[in-house]
């Protein structure tokens, strides 16, 4: 239940945090609740997932994307993710998550997401990849067409090293996984 009142306090609160631009940083605060934590009393590996989904549903409100993909009959799709856990946020600690678009490429659509504590310290960095589907025209959309419909003019750069080879990762275990079904 406490998933769905974070979800309604941040579409509750999405205009306060003003629009998303390309190129803005979603932020959102959190406490690690008893629910959230593992044996160990530290954040589990599930909540750091839906935490940085909500951070991209917050990018997703704020840019407008929601409504225009409702619209449409489009939807957000994720593909994968990485997770690197460099410190735990323990019960009841404080910590924010960041949330941006990193870049694109065809119908790809690079994503990052820090969880910070409250002294500054990265607690951990996930990287993700989706894209945006079009259920009537059977097909991922290309990013540059979702950007232009949101007003965003922006060009993206190219992905660095780091994101290439979660983009190539990503991609193999795609495959193999649609070899094996």
């Amino acid at each position: 239940m406490y998933v769905w009142m974070r979800l309604l306090r941040l579409a509750a609160t999405r205009k306060s945090r003003g629009p998303y631009k390309l190129g803005d940083e979603g932020r959102l605060a959190f406490r690690c609740l008893p629910s959230d934590v593992d044996t160990n009393i530290h954040l589990n590996n599930a909540r750091y997932m839906m935490l940085a989904d909500l951070g991209r549903i917050d990018i997703f409100l704020r840019s407008g994307l929601f409504g225009e993909a409702r619209k449409r009959g489009w939807t957000t799709l994720l593909g994968g993710l990485q997770t690197a856990y460099v410190r735990e946020i323990k019960l009841w600690q404080r910590f924010e998550v960041t949330s941006t678009i990193e870049t694109w490429e065809g119908s790809q659509m690079l994503g990052r997401h820090h969880f910070i504590l409250e002294d500054g310290r990265i607690a951990a960095i996930i990287l993700t990849t989706g894209g945006v589907y079009d259920y009537g025209g059977k097909r991922f959309v290309p990013i540059d067409e979702v950007m232009s419909i949101l007003g965003q003019d922006a060009v993206p750069r190219p992905p660095d090293a780091e994101e290439r080879a979660f983009m190539a990762s990503h991609q193999g275990m795609r495959a193999r996984a649609k070899m094996l079904s």
